[in-house]
């Protein structure tokens, strides 16, 4: 015969394991800073090993995108516009992967200015030793900085974003 060895809670009890989970979730999603990625999908094996990276250095950061392939005026554009107003609006900042791709997306651009109107920090990070040159206007007038990839650069101008809305 086996037994139920349950447990038996009290109401208090009860009330009191619910208040510790509901903190320790609350923590646990402080912990990690969700930030949505703006890039051209023609630089998504950059995105990937960016990504690969940042995991490695154990950066606590949620990285969120939607990957487009479809032309900006596509007969697709308002699905994929509603989801990625969706994965901005979860995100604390937009973070704009500079490259000659993504400065002259129109996608790119789009998703800063739903970034700005939604109130959302935008950041820009770029790879190698220094800035691309000819940096468009929609993203210098936007972003409030603009860092190398790099641990310390990227997170300490993600918290600076998140705080300035």
């Amino acid at each position: 015969m086996g037994g139920g060895g349950g447990y038996s809670f009290s109401p208090g009890d009860k009330k009191e394991l619910e208040k510790k989970a509901k903190e320790h979730l609350r923590n646990a999603g402080e912990s990690k800073r969700n930030v949505f990625i703006s890039f051209s999908n023609d630089d998504m094996d950059e995105i990937n090993l960016l990504r690969g990276q940042a995991k490695n250095d154990g950066m606590d950061l949620e990285f969120s995108d939607h990957s487009v392939k479809k032309a900006y005026n596509s007969d697709q554009d308002g699905y994929i516009k509603r989801q990625i107003m969706g994965k901005i609006e979860k995100a604390s900042v937009t973070m704009v992967y500079l490259s000659p791709n993504s400065m002259k997306s129109d996608w790119v651009k789009w998703e800063i200015e739903q970034s700005k109107k939604m109130g959302k920090g935008v950041i820009a990070v770029y790879k190698g030793d220094k800035p691309p040159a000819n940096i468009p206007s929609h993203i210098q007038n936007n972003a409030s900085s603009i860092v190398k990839w790099k641990h310390a650069s990227m997170i300490k101008a993600i918290e600076d974003a998140s705080t300035k809305r």
